[in-house]
């Protein structure tokens, strides 16, 4: 039985060349495609057949990877992803680990590493490479695990839960609406977690909880 594969992307050339290349491999099988994550769950949904594996795009219209593969993870955990997406920065990659990928490529890979991910995380349930190995090492080492006891002490559970929604790609009105309370309420919980971590950005506070363990990958 080949891999049935699904290709979740706004670019309607790349989704036609991937599609035209993985189908030259008897051991692939392209069975549907969306140009989001909304078009794609309305595909998927009552569907009978479902993909094992889906190739995710990150920057999308309507409903982009983050919250996609959260859904998908979800919804149907059986349904492997790989995002494969022209981001390399930090964030895109962990945003996508914690929202359920097994592997992350960057669209500059050649044939022959594309067709090894798809493969490895069939197989193995996960595929780094090289590039993402060394921004997970770099963001996990041991002795940056650990923030200051007085930081830690001074974070409340509600700035922990507000932390945990700032690593998703919802807006902080949308996070207000999540957590129940007031867009004051919310400015008030990030300026006071700038100024207890030293960081000036959602971007920089994100990175700072995770690489520091206050939330967890």
């Amino acid at each position: 039985m080949p891999v049935k594969i699904a290709i979740v992307d706004d670019h309607t050339m790349m989704v036609q060349a991937i599609a035209s290349m993985i189908s030259q491999h008897p051991g692939f099988e392209v069975i549907l495609t969306a140009r989001n994550g909304k078009a794609f769950i309305d595909e998927l949904t009552g569907r009978d057949e479902l993909p094992d594996l889906m190739l995710l795009d990150i920057n999308m219209p309507v409903m982009g990877g983050v919250e996609t593969a959260s859904w998908i993870q979800k919804n149907f955990p059986a349904v492997r992803i790989l995002c494969l997406t022209m981001n390399d920065d930090e964030l895109s990659i962990i945003r996508m680990f914690r929202s359920g990928a097994k592997g992350y490529l960057l669209k500059d890979a050649d044939e022959d590493e594309l067709l090894f991910a798809i493969e490895c995380v069939m197989t193995k349930g996960f595929y780094y490479s090289d590039f993402v190995a060394r921004v997970m090492l770099d963001t996990f080492k041991t002795e940056s695990r650990q923030a200051p006891p007085e930081v830690v002490a001074s974070i409340r559970d509600r700035e922990i839960e507000f932390l945990e929604l700032c690593c998703s790609d919802l807006s902080y009105k949308q996070i207000a609406d999540e957590m129940h309370l007031s867009p004051k309420t919310i400015d008030g919980y990030r300026e006071a977690l700038f100024a207890k971590t030293g960081t000036k950005s959602r971007v920089g506070l994100v990175l700072y909880a995770i690489r520091h363990g206050i939330v967890k990958i």
